[in-house]
């Protein structure tokens, strides 16, 4: 980290970034690589972080068709938690959770986790239910979870309606007090600085065209501005195009692309400082450290790979917003955006082996991506590093879906499956 006097610091204020220094290099692409990530969002960019400083692989490259952490890492919501259901997704997003929590002092860099809480609002019995059964799951895991009452809800955020007059009256809440949110953007650029400094290369603007395989092993990537890179391992991370790159080798994902919508406010003075999520009424809301309400609900029911929004979604969004949050009325939106998600039938991720000897798939998150987001990069890089399948990630194989395996999450994961 570099330091500067008073000077300094006014000289370089008048510099135009022209004299500051570069966060990571810009490099060319080497003929051939131990290992290649294909894709530089927040997933592609911790497996290669860690890769290099947990297992000791530096020749690596991170190629990314745009720029780095400008997919969905740049478009989602950015909660964090942990409290899944099943075992299997509860002990692979607290895993996260635990590398959250040491995350910006381990790369020296602030991405601004704020274990602020998360509250699951239950509007009906069999919500109760549902997360009682959660909560005590949680427990059992060992991950922090409490069952609120209503008065305990509106201790924690006095301006949620809580009254009995309320359309859709709260009854209860899961409340995971260690759950929060970062910064998605600071989470991209200090695994890609890590990286970079442990000797990754990233490549950026350089989209892969094919994947080149030889008697069913994968050998490298196809790119139109360097050609054939060789590698003796492939990663795709690519979210909501990857079953684009696995039509590339040969076989097929259990994947939907869908897009997903999100939405920010103007700015208003802080007034909500956790998260709040409800499936039934179908919205969530937080509130960033700017003053803007960060909203969020549903995927569009359409597949597609389009980033735009669409009106009806909006309104369905803001609608939810009101019925529990009445006093945010008069406050404008800002700006709105999509991303596009991939999602399995079973609402959880694939952290797999392929058909394809020696090329691996991380995606499927869906809509719980970035939580995910040093988890499945570290596991994702064991997965790599050794050449099988890291222990938490063998319940999330592609092939889950021939056996039947399945790790049904949808009670879990969230607003937006």
């Amino acid at each position: 980290m570099q330091h500067y006097s008073g000077f300094g610091l006014l000289k370089h204020s008048f510099s135009h970034h022209e004299n500051w220094q570069r966060v990571w290099r810009n490099p060319t692409p080497k003929k051939k690589y131990d290992v290649i990530i294909v894709g530089g969002g927040g997933h592609g960019l911790a497996t290669a972080y860690y890769l290099a400083k947990e297992f000791g692989v530096t020749n690596v490259a991170v190629i990314e068709k745009g720029f780095l952490g400008g997919g969905n890492t740049a478009r989602n919501t950015t909660i964090v938690r942990s409290n899944y259901l099943w075992d299997e997704a509860a002990h692979l997003y607290e895993h996260s959770m635990k590398l959250w929590e040491g995350l910006s002092q381990d790369l020296n860099y602030n991405v601004m986790f704020s274990q602020r809480g998360c509250l699951n609002l239950g509007h009906t019995l069999q919500d109760m239910r549902d997360i009682e059964r959660r909560v005590n799951a949680n427990r059992l895991n060992g991950i922090d979870g409490e069952v609120l009452d209503a008065q305990q809800i509106k201790e924690i955020v006095p301006v949620l309606d809580c009254s009995d007059s309320a359309r859709y009256p709260v009854m209860g809440a899961s409340w995971q007090p260690r759950a929060g949110v970062a910064r998605h953007d600071a989470v991209a650029w200090g695994f890609a600085r890590g990286a970079d400094a442990h000797g990754v290369d990233l490549i950026q603007q350089t989209e892969v065209q094919d994947l080149i395989i030889e008697d069913g092993t994968v050998v490298g990537v196809r790119t139109a501005q360097y050609g054939d890179i060789r590698a003796d391992k492939v990663g795709c991370v690519v979210a909501g195009n990857s079953s684009v790159l696995a039509k590339m080798g040969g076989f097929e994902l259990p994947l939907e692309s869908h897009p997903l919508q999100a939405l920010v406010s103007e700015p208003i003075k802080p007034i909500l400082d956790t998260v709040v999520m409800s499936n039934h009424v179908h919205g969530y809301a937080s509130q960033s450290d700017k003053g803007d309400l960060v909203i969020g609900a549903g995927i569009d029911g359409y597949n597609g790979y389009g980033q735009r929004g669409s009106y009806a979604t909006v309104e369905h969004t803001i609608q939810a917003i009101l019925e529990m949050f009445p006093v945010f009325s008069r406050v404008r939106m800002n700006r709105q955006w999509g991303g596009i998600v991939d999602t399995c039938p079973d609402a959880c991720p694939l952290i797999t082996e392929t058909p394809v000897k020696n090329l691996f798939f991380n995606c499927g998150w869906g809509t719980g991506g970035f939580k995910a987001t040093p988890g499945s990069g570290h596991v994702f890089a064991a997965s790599l590093a050794k050449g099988e399948m890291h222990p938490l990630a063998k319940p999330f194989s592609m092939f889950r879906f021939h056996n039947g395996a399945l790790v049904d999450e949808h009670g879990a994961a969230g607003v937006a499956h």
